[in-house]
């Protein structure tokens, strides 16, 4: 978990005290990937008693996603179906999103059905925001589509 530990972190230490909207969204393949990432969150956070965090997949039912939205994380993390499904749904607000993170984004945009879900919630983020992606093994197919969606690009091996 040496990378989620990089951008859990890192936007940890970028969130305001007094912050009641969506600040980072955290995007993976797998709800068992969500799950971990928000454990982790949970972990760094713990002595950060006004941080929120909600994970939101898919395979149950959406009512459980919509109330743990309706506690005000600054911090969501999920699946890209169903994060839409809840941006569509107006249950979940990008407006003020700083933070556009996607974890093991060579499956998250290898997929086509993912990667138009994930165009789909970018766009309804703000321009200036920080976008983070990561993936253990980047093909080179896919550092096209993840330019796509940066600006000033700093690449690390």
């Amino acid at each position: 978990m040496g990378k989620t530990a990089v951008y859990v972190l890192s936007t940890l230490h970028q969130l305001e005290n007094s912050c009641t909207d969506v600040n980072t969204l955290v995007l993976c393949h797998t709800r068992e990937l969500a799950f971990q990432i928000s454990k982790e969150y949970q972990r760094f956070s713990k002595y950060l008693p006004n941080v929120r965090v909600a994970v939101c997949f898919g395979g149950i039912p959406i009512q459980s996603d919509i109330k743990n939205l309706k506690k005000k994380p600054q911090v969501v993390v999920g699946t890209p179906g169903r994060i839409l499904q809840l941006v569509v749904e107006k249950h979940l607000n990008l407006k003020k999103c700083q933070h556009f993170v996607v974890d093991e984004c060579d499956k998250v945009l290898g997929k086509t059905d993912m990667r138009s879900d994930v165009q789909d919630i970018f766009r309804k983020t703000p321009h200036d925001k920080q976008v983070i992606m990561f993936s253990a093994t980047l093909p080179k197919s896919i550092r096209p589509v993840c330019l796509k969606f940066m600006q000033d690009v700093s690449v690390s091996n």
